[in-house]
């Protein structure tokens, strides 16, 4: 199941012909823009992954936070947490973490790097937590078996229901010809955490967020991912109005936990 797994993450690459074009990364995340994700979080603290994370974390509890970003899946655990180990390959989305728990009075460590490779170096933690990550992680069996090893009570993961870059896949067809897949999906996941020997339980809300509120944004971002200079913003803004785009569908996120003892 694996091997399938890094298979299907594998067709969501782009073609070189086509990244070598492109005027800037198209895989870049904007540590600003993560930050207002969590600050709208810490602002109206809700939702399943919290909760999951909540009831199994014992007075003065750890967490650790894998893919962390600016710790939007942690951070509004405020006072509930004990100590906050954070996880990240960005040195920028950390340091916006940091400051957050320090305003918050958050003990927290950080650990700058991709996990599982750093896990070597990291503490274990009553509940170890990875939210929209798994999507990035080829070989998701070790990541998921790293993150149980660390976690005393209860690993929770939370993410899309299918790939997150799955909302621009008529514009692929519409700029490049490109057929976007359909797999993996949160299925996949839950199915490759069984296969390890755990108890997933699941549910799923629809995103309570919606991924843009102005189509300058979208533009901004599509052109982005798609390779394409941001002088072609207004073709892209034309295509998705003619794709029937706009607004955005909210994604279906999905909570899956289980307990690691």
């Amino acid at each position: 199941m694996d091997e399938r797994w890094r298979a299907d993450l594998g067709m969501w690459a782009i073609p070189e012909e086509i990244a070598a074009r492109a005027p800037v990364s198209p895989w870049g995340h904007s540590p600003a823009r993560f930050a207002q994700r969590t600050d709208l979080a810490l602002a109206a603290p809700e939702g399943p992954t919290l909760a999951r994370i909540a009831e199994a974390l014992p007075p003065g509890g750890s967490v650790l936070d894998v893919g962390a970003g600016t710790g939007a899946a942690s951070l509004p655990l405020g006072r509930d947490l004990g100590e906050l180990i954070a996880v990240d390959p960005s040195g920028a989305m950390l340091a916006e973490l940091a400051s957050r728990a320090a305003a918050l009075g958050v003990p927290t460590r950080t650990v700058d790097g991709r996990w599982p490779d750093v896990a070597d170096r990291t503490p274990v933690a009553d509940v170890a937590v990875s939210a929209h990550v798994v999507y990035d992680v080829p070989g998701l069996a070790g990541f998921l078996t790293e993150l149980t090893r660390h976690a005393r009570v209860r690993v929770v993961l939370e993410l899309t229901g299918r790939h997150p870059m799955s909302w621009l896949n008529p514009l692929w067809q519409h700029f490049h010809g490109i057929t976007r897949p359909r797999r993996p999906t949160a299925h996949d996941v839950i199915d490759i955490a069984e296969g390890l020997g755990h108890e997933v339980h699941h549910e799923w809300r629809v995103a309570p967020l919606p991924r843009f509120t102005r189509l300058e944004d979208l533009a901004e971002s599509a052109c982005r991912r798609l390779c394409l200079g941001w002088e072609r913003a207004d073709e892209v803004i034309a295509a998705v109005v003619e794709l029937d785009m706009w607004p955005v569908p909210r994604d279906r996120w999905f909570t899956l936990w289980w307990e690691s003892k």
